[in-house]
């Protein structure tokens, strides 16, 4: 059957990064833990960045999982927003690297296609979706849901030809 494998799916955001850690375990999944790190809006980028990064680490030090995933960044209207947003994405892909796991990006539709079966769908159906494959799962905020989401979406996928050259390449 394989061996349980912890993963953290990580919702990259500037304001909110959400996180879900899971256990995949074959194709059984358990819910483990899940949040929300926060960043100081009336702070200086670099030092929300910082806050970012130092709770990200702090979840990783406590929580230590094999696998990361993280979602990869959507371009809006806004390229100020959009920029910023990368650059919250490259803390949240980060951390995990330097703790030494592999990271793995998935785009949005991706996620909704391994959570809900469709690449396209709201938010209250993931969330939805979230606790009828994993019931004990609880998040604080939809970041933390969409961070579960993730984690889901790497489980279903991590066992690919891709991810397993990028891994031992």
């Amino acid at each position: 059957m394989g061996e349980m494998i912890r993963i953290i799916g990580i919702d990259p955001g500037l304001r909110h990064t959400g996180w879900g850690i899971v256990e995949s375990l074959g194709n059984s999944l358990r819910f483990v833990a899940s949040g929300t790190v926060r960043s100081d809006d009336k702070a200086a980028l670099a030092t929300r960045l910082c806050q970012l990064h130092d709770g990200l680490a702090e979840i990783l030090h406590a929580a230590m999982p094999h696998e990361a995933a993280v979602e990869q960044t959507f371009v809006n209207k806004d390229a100020a927003a959009t920029l910023k947003l990368g650059q919250a994405r490259g803390i949240a892909m980060l951390v995990p690297a330097l703790a030494g796991l592999v990271v793995a990006e998935y785009a949005p539709n991706a996620v909704k296609k391994a959570v809900i079966g469709i690449g396209h769908g709201d938010k209250k159906q993931i969330h939805m979706m979230v606790k009828v494959l994993m019931p004990k799962a609880t998040f604080d905020t939809d970041d933390a849901a969409d961070a579960l989401a993730i984690a889901i979406c790497h489980a279903h996928h991590r066992q690919s030809v891709v991810y397993r050259l990028a891994a031992f390449g």
